[in-house]
């Protein structure tokens, strides 16, 4: 299938990133969200990144005006369902992805391929949903979506061939790389991640380490560019915790458990960066760890 035009659910971090290098790639973007302003703070983003590459001479201002170009902010859900490709990036909760999906149904054309940029839900469960599961997929973004090169694509257990291909053509024009993963809770990339990013919290709640220490030692000794608990900030602690809770009750394995010191910063509103204060502090001009 030829995909022109892509609706985008979702103006946050990751939908907002998503519209960008879908809207660079030369696609009709159509942005929505439910929250007012979000929109229009998003193409505000995108800008500002645009505006920091020129700075570096890795953009240009034709090449920024262009893809603004193609971004459309999009009220109504009904032009969201005329889309050749839907990406739902809405938050990481199954229920309102499952509501989002229903309030599309009605307004969907008869080509048209859903996706969801969940980070670990089942995809064949979402798919069940609709009624399209040969044409829906998994297509999981990383982030900074601009930067990252990786996309995740996930059959769910309906999903036809040509789902697939048309999807993998996607990615290969947005300059990226895909890779397949089976329908299992977390998929690949935060089946790994996050028990990692798991276990680096529970380090600092048994006192084996500090926030700056644990950072230290995996950013100078197992080389990572940012260190665990820097980088559930950057993720969100409340989405760490999320996939988390999947991988816990769909594999029923204690050594998923999310340490009790993350539900701890969730249920403080300590998510991360997204509100200033998470493992570290970021109201200052410096971060500083909070434990």
């Amino acid at each position: 299938m030829d995909i022109k035009s892509v609706g985008v659910i979702g103006a946050g971090q990751m939908g907002s990133g998503i519209a960008h290098v879908m809207a660079q790639a030369g696609y009709e973007v159509r942005l929505h969200d439910v929250a007012p302003g979000a929109v229009e703070r998003a193409i505000a983003q995108i800008g500002d990144n645009f505006d920091r590459q020129i700075a570096k001479g890795k953009a240009d201002a034709a090449t920024k005006a262009a893809t603004l170009a193609n971004i459309h902010p999009t009220a109504e859900i009904a032009a969201i369902g005329a889309c050749d490709l839907i990406i739902e990036a809405a938050t990481e909760k199954e229920t309102i992805k499952q509501q989002i999906f229903a309030s599309l149904a009605p307004h969907l054309g008869k080509d048209t391929i859903l996706t969801s940029n969940t980070s670990s839900i089942s995809i064949t469960r979402l798919a069940a949903a609709t009624d399209r599961p040969e044409r829906f997929m998994g297509f999981h973004f990383m982030n900074p979506v601009p930067i990252m090169q990786l996309v995740e694509l996930i059959r769910g257990i309906a999903t036809d061939q040509e789902t697939y291909e048309t999807l993998a053509a996607v990615v290969e024009r947005l300059g990226k790389t895909a890779t397949s993963a089976e329908d299992f809770p977390a998929f690949i990339v935060n089946r790994i991640l996050m028990p990692m990013i798991n276990e680096a919290v529970y380090t600092l709640y048994e006192g084996v380490g500090t926030v700056s220490s644990i950072d230290n030692s995996l950013k100078l000794g197992a080389n990572h560019p940012m260190g665990p608990l820097e980088l559930a900030d950057f993720i969100g602690l409340d989405t760490c915790l999320a996939i988390m809770n999947v991988l816990h009750e769909g594999l029923a394995d204690t050594k998923y458990r999310p340490c009790p010191l993350l539900v701890k910063y969730v249920e403080a509103g300590w998510l991360g960066r997204k509100t200033k204060r998470g493992f570290y502090d970021y109201r200052g001009d410096v971060p500083v760890p909070t434990r």
